[in-house]
C-alpha cells in the first residue's frame, strides 16, 4: 500500500523537471545534505479527500463527524510516527494547516500530543493550503491529497474547486494541488517529502516527483467511490513512509522555470469573464485565461484570487 522511491547517486538537480533559474540561488539544488544533529521543523498540510476512510463529499455532508474521525486518525497515526522516530529530539516545531474547504476538520486537542505541535485552522486567508509557511521549515508532508481534475479512476478528483475549475496547467504543465503546493514549497527551499493518498495521485506524483515517499491510502472505483484498504495496513505504511523521510537527504526541490504561466479553463464562460476582472489576465477562449509572471509566489496566489472570482459568476 505504498511505494518509496529512495534516492541514489543517479538522482542530481538535473533530475528536476525543468530548468530551475527562476528561483533564487539558495533555492535551486538540494535543501540539505545531512540533517543529522541539526534542529528540524516539519510542515504538514492536510487535505480530506486522500484520507484513509473518506470516498464522496456526500459522505461528508451527511456524517462529517466520521469523515473528520479519519482525518484525526491519519494525522495523529502521522504525529506518532514523528514523535516515535529517531529524529524525534532535533524537531523544535510541527506546524499542521488544515487545509480542507473552511480548515475545520482537525480538532485542537491534536496539539496535546506534544509542545512542539501548532495548528492552522479556518479561512478565508491567505497562501490557501500552506498558511503561515516559509523557509524556515526543512520538511513538508502532504497528507490525504487527492488527484487532479479529470484524472481517470481518481477518488473525488478535481483541482482547487470541483465546480469551477476544468482544467489547469503551469508551463504546460497539467497540475494538481500536490504539484501546485510542493512547488510553493521549493520556492521557499524547502522538499516534500512524503505524501499520502489515493492510487491515482500516486501515479501523478511518481512521474513529477520520483524521490517521494508515497503512501496510498485508497484507490477509486469511481469518482465517488472507493476501495479504502485497511486502516492498519495504512497505519503501518505511513510509520515506515515516516521513518524514510526523516532519514532522508539530499532532497531536490520541486519547481518550474522562470516565467510562471498559469492557465485555468473553468466550467463557463461566466466564470472567465469575472476572472478577467483581475489585472494582467489575458482572455485565451471562450472558458479560459492566463496570467503570467516572474514570482511563483505571486502565481500561487493569482490560483486561488482567480477561483475565488469565478464562484461569483452566475451561470
Amino acid at each position: 500500500y505504498s511505494i518509496s522511491a529512495e534516492l541514489s547517486g543517479r538522482l542530481d538537480a538535473g533530475t528536476l523537471r525543468g530548468d530551475q533559474s527562476g528561483f533564487t540561488k539558495k533555492q535551486r539544488y538540494y535543501r540539505r545534505k545531512d540533517r543529522q544533529g541539526v534542529d528540524m521543523r516539519i510542515y504538514i498540510s492536510i487535505d480530506m479527500e486522500g484520507m484513509p476512510g473518506t470516498f464522496n463529499w456526500e459522505h461528508e455532508r451527511s456524517d462529517r463527524a466520521s469523515v473528520r474521525a479519519c482525518c484525526m486518525a491519519h494525522v495523529t497515526d502521522c504525529l506518532n510516527s514523528i514523535l516515535a522516530s529517531e529524529q524525534a529530539a532535533q524537531i523544535t516545531a510541527i506546524t499542521i494547516a488544515d487545509s480542507h474547504s473552511a480548515g475545520d476538520n482537525l480538532y485542537y486537542g491534536i496539539t496535546a500530543l506534544d509542545e512542539r505541535i501548532s495548528l492552522i485552522s479556518g479561512g478565508p486567508r491567505p497562501h490557501y493550503m500552506m498558511p503561515a509557511f516559509d523557509g524556515s521549515y526543512d520538511l513538508v508532508f502532504l497528507l490525504g491529497y487527492h488527484a487532479g481534475t479529470g484524472t481517470l479512476k481518481a477518488n473525488m478528483d478535481h483541482t482547487y474547486s470541483n465546480s469551477r475549475i476544468q482544467k489547469i496547467w503551469i508551463n504546460d504543465i497539467r497540475m494538481n494541488e500536490a504539484m501546485i503546493n510542493s512547488a510553493y514549497a521549493g520556492y521557499h527551499g524547502v522538499p516534500v517529502a512524503l505524501i499520502s493518498g489515493d492510487k491515482a495521485l500516486e501515479a501523478e506524483m511518481q512521474e513529477a516527483m520520483p524521490w517521494l515517499q508515497y503512501v496510498r491510502t485508497k484507490e477509486a472505483v469511481a469518482k465517488f467511490a472507493a476501495l479504502n484498504y485497511s486502516q492498519t495496513a495504512v497505519q503501518k505504511a505511513l510509520h515506515q513512509a515516516v521513518t524514510n523521510a526523516l532519514k532522508a537527504n539530499n532532497l531536490p526541490l520541486y519547481s518550474f522555470p522562470a516565467p510562471f504561466t498559469l492557465k485555468i479553463e473553468f466550467h463557463s464562460t461566466a466564470m472567465a469573464d469575472v476572472a478577467c476582472l483581475m489585472p494582467y489576465v489575458k482572455r485565451l477562449d471562450g472558458r479560459s485565461v492566463e496570467f503570467t509572471d516572474s514570482d511563483y509566489g505571486t502565481i500561487f496566489e493569482a490560483i486561488m484570487a482567480l477561483v475565488t472570482l469565478a464562484s461569483t459568476a452566475a451561470i
